[in-house]
């Protein structure tokens, strides 16, 4: 099965090999929401691997190396095939925080999956946040942070989202957030994983 060949090659880091068998497949005529599937399986075995140990962050920014080329060949195809989305989601990096691998393989997730993702980039101040829910009507919007000393404005863009009486679901992720830093910054779900932030997507939108 060439499906089950991407997902390995993908969780191999396989790259050349990837990139062969996401035109085969679209070539034979493999749905491109199918390939993205097998795409995201090796995504999610890469992740764990990575937690694991057995991978570092290099083979992460390998991993969304090729899953970017992957989807930059599936883009096209994508778009004609789902013009339903499954919905919006607002996602950016807090300010303070410049780091974005984590979040664009998060993005790369919920795009394959479907939605419709608003990325409003890395050190995003609170406004602009705010801003973009307004703009949008997400009924989601995800956090990303990386440092620790960028908690203060998680907390804060949070406030600011429910002061300006808007009442979307917050994701945060991030290597380090658990529970406590969710309960502490107020979010409603916390993920550590680009998987994660998928199930909760799914979750929310009961899709």
């Amino acid at each position: 099965m060439l499906t089950t060949s991407l997902s390995k090659a993908m969780a191999e880091l396989e790259e050349e090999q990837a990139i062969a068998l996401v035109k085969e497949l679209l070539g034979s005529g493999v749905a491109s929401l199918e390939i993205v599937k097998a795409l995201q399986e090796g995504m999610v075995e890469v992740g764990n691997r990575f937690e694991r140990g057995d991978y570092f962050l290099s083979e992460l920014v390998m991993a969304g190396e090729i899953m970017k080329g992957a989807m930059d060949i599936l883009e096209p195809h994508l778009s004609g095939e789902s013009t339903e989305h499954k919905g919006t989601i607002v996602i950016g990096t807090v300010k303070g925080d410049i780091h974005d691998l984590g979040k664009n393989i998060v993005i790369m997730l919920l795009k394959g999956a479907g939605y419709n993702v608003v990325d409003l980039g890395v050190d995003v101040p609170k406004e602009k946040f705010v801003e973009a829910i307004k703009q949008t009507n997400a009924p989601l919007v995800g956090m990303s942070v990386l440092l620790t000393s960028c908690q203060g404005a998680l907390k804060e863009t949070i406030e600011a989202i429910r002061a300006a009486g808007l009442k979307p679901k917050v994701v945060i992720g991030g290597n380090y957030v658990n529970e406590a830093v969710k309960n502490h910054s107020g979010a409603d779900y916390f993920a550590t994983t680009a998987s994660d932030g998928l199930k909760v997507a799914t979750e929310v939108f009961g899709a």
